[in-house]
């Protein structure tokens, strides 16, 4: 864990022609970074994260919003997580093994939510071709629903257009 304090700091006199605006800060930043690893978190770091959750809903700080999830997403068993580091994806506890496309139009879809992409856009930026037939992403999804139960409402089919992540889906990204 590293913890950062910036004092508040003035734009440099005489530099008013600048060509990017800085934000001028009026109070100390204080800025907080835990690693959390693939593992379960610790109690202690459990309520660290509820009073930092409780900080920023009173108005007096702002919570990343990977790190506000990710407790939660560990106590929901239908909670998928994406760590892209390692290449794979958690539902609950467990490991859900996936091809690389499927695992590549997860990620896709979750980085892009509410989103709707048809079947030749997906072949196009998933697959990385469009020449294939278009009901290869049909077959890829239901194998990608069938892995990860019928309980969790994962993608969602946009009927005569194509695919776009559920709006009740509980995916994070964990780079």
């Amino acid at each position: 864990m590293s913890v950062v304090a910036i004092s508040p700091r003035k734009h440099p006199p005489g530099r008013t022609n600048r060509t990017r605006l800085v934000r001028q800060r009026t109070a100390p930043t204080l800025t907080i970074t835990v690693e959390l690893g693939s593992g379960s978190v610790s109690p202690r770091l459990t309520r660290l994260l509820e009073l930092l959750g409780e900080l920023a809903e009173s108005g007096e700080g702002q919570l990343s919003h990977d790190l506000a999830d990710r407790p939660e997403a560990e106590q929901d068993p239908r909670a998928v997580r994406i760590l892209t580091g390692p290449r794979t994806v958690r539902q609950g506890d467990r490991d859900v093994p996936l091809t690389r496309i499927e695992y590549d139009l997860l990620l896709f879809l979750a980085e892009r939510p509410r989103r709707v992409f048809t079947r030749l856009q997906l072949l196009n930026s998933v697959w990385g071709y469009d020449h294939a037939v278009a009901r290869t992403v049909d077959v890829h999804v239901r194998r990608l629903r069938a892995k990860l139960g019928v309980d969790t409402p994962l993608l969602t089919t946009v009927h005569g257009v194509g695919y776009r992540l559920a709006d009740d889906a509980r995916v994070t990204v964990e780079r």
